[in-house]
């Protein structure tokens, strides 16, 4: 497995590093189709449990989608403050109304700071860590979000559960 696959100490991990799958998820907030992934793999969780480890990372395809930087600095000054998947969550339920000016509201609504979140996105405090991690997926050969690896094997096929759990199933116990 290439060494930018391990699990690093600043993951974003949803579940165990133990888990029997381990995914690894290269995604950007205003993209629709990781809006699709999200969804799929957030069911999955629920469903395999301890069986399955989710690792997110930051691969935000700006000439695209105008905000998807800004939202995973977002989702980083939110984690500063020890809420990210909570922004993570509301970053795809609110993907097709995303705008900057939200964010002070979205923050008081998921109980965060929302002067130093706002603060935090304003000065941009975390944009050198959403590029570390776009720049792992790049080495990785990751050109588009959604990207997975599962238990370090590329996944190309389609991006809906039903297609996803097909491919989860080999690893399941």
């Amino acid at each position: 497995m290439p060494q930018s696959l391990l699990i690093q100490h600043d993951d974003h991990i949803r579940g165990s590093i133990d888990a029997a799958i381990v995914i690894v998820l290269y995604t950007d907030y205003q993209c629709p189709t990781c809006r699709a992934a999200h969804l799929a793999i957030k069911d999955l969780q629920k469903r395999l449990g301890t069986q399955l480890c989710t690792v997110l990372r930051h691969f935000p395809q700006t000439d695209r989608h105008p905000y998807a930087e800004l939202a995973a600095e977002c989702a980083e000054a939110a984690g500063a403050q020890g809420n990210f998947w909570a922004m993570h969550d509301a970053l795809f339920a609110l993907q097709a109304s995303f705008e900057p000016a939200m964010l002070p509201a979205l923050a008081e609504r998921l109980g965060l700071d929302p002067d130093l979140l706002t603060e935090d996105v304003t000065r941009r405090a975390f944009r050198a860590r959403v590029e570390r991690s776009a720049s792992g997926g790049t080495r990785l050969g990751v050109v588009s979000a959604p990207t997975l690896f599962i238990n370090g094997q590329r996944y190309d096929g389609d991006i809906d559960e039903g297609a996803i759990v097909d491919a989860l199933m080999r690893f399941v116990a």
